[in-house]
């Protein structure tokens, strides 16, 4: 997930998905296969419900190479102990505690993200200690997150000083276009996909056009 240097231009920003919180995967992997190919998807966030580690190796298994297949990479939410094993291309660490605490064990063979940044200086330090990616907007356990206005600054902020690319969380379709014209490489979508009516499928589709990026060729 790495920002591509192109003379003069920003390149184009990417769809980042984020599950919910999964228990028993396969239900899931028909809807999750058919959404990743809706459009041009960076990677897939992975959050799992809580269980055994050999449990949540074998959900992160069942997944991981569908997802891969597609040229997407599978993120694991936590649990950074396990992305090797579980063939996860990476780790998400929320709050700069969680992720200097597990950055040596990823870098440099996976992706190393860290969220929950609630500072400045936080999201600076996560820059320092190695961060592939920072993401900014992500709602919090209770589901508070900071004004869209307030999102929207630190994205620009962000973009403006720093080379490491940063996603911006869009809690609604109508987030993702503000997002991307503020300086976000990678546009992450959750629960308002998943829970669209017309289907998470097609909700993706809907979000790359409002990035200006057209749906792949079939």
């Amino acid at each position: 997930m790495a920002r591509q240097p192109q003379p003069d231009k920003r390149p184009a920003p990417r769809l980042y998905l984020v599950t919910p919180p999964l228990g028993e995967t396969n239900a899931f992997a028909r809807e999750l296969g058919q959404t990743v190919r809706a459009a041009d998807v960076a990677a897939v966030l992975l959050r799992l419900k809580g269980a055994g580690e050999r449990e949540l190796v074998n959900r992160v298994k069942a997944l991981a190479s569908m997802v891969q297949e597609t040229g997407a990479a599978l993120v694991l939410d936590g649990h950074p102990d396990i992305a090797a094993r579980a063939g996860a291309d990476g780790g998400h660490l929320t709050g700069i505690a969680a992720f200097t605490a597990a950055v040596e064990g990823l870098r440099p063979a996976r992706i190393a993200g860290c969220g929950g940044l609630q500072t400045r200086d936080d999201a600076m330090a996560a820059g320092e200690n190695g961060a592939d990616y920072v993401m900014f907007g992500e709602p919090e356990a209770d589901g508070r997150r900071p004004s869209f206005a307030a999102i929207l600054e630190r994205i620009e902020w962000w973009a403006e000083v720093f080379e490491i690319p940063c996603v911006g969380f869009a809690a609604t379709l109508d987030e993702v276009g503000p997002l991307a014209a503020a300086g976000a490489d990678f546009v992450a979508l959750g629960e308002s996909i998943w829970d669209d009516p017309r289907g998470p499928a097609a909700a993706v589709a809907d979000a790359a056009t409002r990035l200006g990026v057209p749906e792949p060729a079939q």
